[in-house]
């Protein structure tokens, strides 16, 4: 299916207004004419891209991960944000310069300590266009080989691996999280998981 072009529409943005910047996001509004003429303000939250990867391991033991088979790695980190740990795939900012898979490839060996032979892009996509600029990439990782972790100062997580067939149900018990759930979707659907 083919959508409209970006320039196809009857939204002039009248001004665009950046309200704050914090390091990690840059929020604002655009005041925005409708088609009718009238005017609203759309307010917004301007983040840098993100990747998500899915890694299977065939032997978590042989890479020094936890399990004993087949299983999707995960990590188990506290989201200040909803006060809850959660069980989450491998994910990262996407440096500037960086691909998705460039940046996968980072966040894995830096996040888990295991390296991929390859790593290819599922999808990218925007998330939560209603009020976010933030795009998102699901990788899928495969070839894995012991690296070398190493976690950002302010990443405090627990490596952990879920059995193939549990993934999905384990990623939907909560708290559930958008990026895990629809990078296992996308995997299942691809065949890969």
């Amino acid at each position: 299916m083919e959508g409209r072009s970006p320039t196809d529409h009857d939204w002039r943005v009248v001004k665009s207004v950046t309200e704050y910047e914090t390091g990690w996001y840059t929020g604002g509004y655009d005041l925005v004419e409708l088609p009718d003429g009238r005017e609203k303000r759309y307010y917004w939250a301007e983040l840098p891209a993100a990747v998500v990867i899915v890694a299977v391991v065939d032997d978590p033991q042989a890479l020094g991960l936890p399990g004993e088979e087949r299983s999707v790695v995960m990590v188990e980190q506290f989201r200040p944000t909803i006060r809850e740990f959660c069980y989450e795939l491998p994910a990262g900012i996407v440096e500037p310069g960086e691909s998705y898979a460039e940046s996968g490839a980072r966040e894995l060996e830096e996040e888990v300590g295991i390296t991929a032979d390859s790593i290819e892009l599922l999808e990218d996509f925007w998330c939560s266009t209603g009020v976010l600029r933030h795009r998102r990439g699901i990788v899928w990782a495969e070839g894995f080989s012991r690296g070398q972790r190493k976690l950002d100062g302010s990443e405090f997580l627990d490596v952990l691996t879920v059995p193939v067939d549990d993934a999905l149900e384990s990623a939907r018990t909560g708290p559930a999280n958008d990026a895990t759930i629809e990078g296992l979707l996308l995997a299942a659907e691809d065949g890969l998981l």
